[in-house]
């Protein structure tokens, strides 16, 4: 059995290179995240083909922008096994915010994607709706603002109450708090979601998930 992992960024950076293995194994689909099934889900798309969140994520910190992972990265930094090939943001939605996150989505070529999924410019303003998606060389997803309805969750709570991960050269990395996440995923409400919903509630609040450094037959691979 290989080493535990123990941090979240590097059980992050594990199952990011997991998901490049395993979408290089297989044929592509033509799929991008927007089309991922409520079972799978983004691991079986396209999008998960050269998947690593980390350049994004890095150049949102460099920029100074405090964007919280939310979706299946998050659950993953919580110790979840299930592999994804997108990543989800939740930001304030502060227009005097909106230019420094064009800029960090600029600066790594990222694309937003508009209505009728056509690329746009990563434009300030853009990023003031309530969702938007983005594609970028290395990661897909969506950016959203509190104004994007979660039924009757509190969703701006949710930022104040994020967790920050430090990485060894500084890098910080904001993600929703478990239960927080939780709440999200019941509230959706799809199969992926709830499974992944029942695999944090069997945590208890302060445990510390794990991941193999090496390959195994128990790894799940769906998002």
């Amino acid at each position: 059995m290989g080493r535990m992992i123990d941090e979240p960024l590097e059980r992050l950076r594990v199952a990011a290179r997991r998901t490049r293995e395993l979408a290089l194994s297989r044929a592509g689909t033509g799929l991008g995240h927007q089309d991922a099934d409520d079972d799978v889900g983004t691991v079986g798309t396209d999008d998960a083909l050269g998947f690593d969140p980390f350049p994004l994520l890095e150049a949102l910190h460099h920029h100074g922008v405090r964007a919280v992972v939310i979706g299946q990265v998050a659950g993953i930094m919580h110790g979840s096994t299930e592999l994804t090939g997108d990543l989800d943001l939740l930001w304030d939605g502060v227009p005097a915010h909106a230019p420094a996150l064009a800029a960090a989505f600029t600066s790594v070529g990222a694309r937003l994607v508009d209505e009728t999924g056509g690329l746009v410019a990563t434009h300030p303003g853009f990023f003031l709706r309530p969702r938007v998606g983005f594609v970028s060389p290395r990661a897909s997803g969506d950016c959203c603002t509190p104004a994007l309805p979660w039924g009757d969750l509190r969703v701006r709570g949710f930022l104040d109450r994020a967790i920050t991960a430090v990485g060894p050269g500084g890098l910080e990395v904001h993600y929703v708090c478990r239960e927080d996440l939780i709440r999200m995923r019941r509230a959706l409400g799809r199969p992926k979601d709830l499974r992944r919903a029942d695999e944090l509630d069997l945590s208890v609040s302060d445990r510390r998930g794990s991941w193999p450094a090496s390959d195994s037959a128990g790894d799940r691979q769906r998002e």
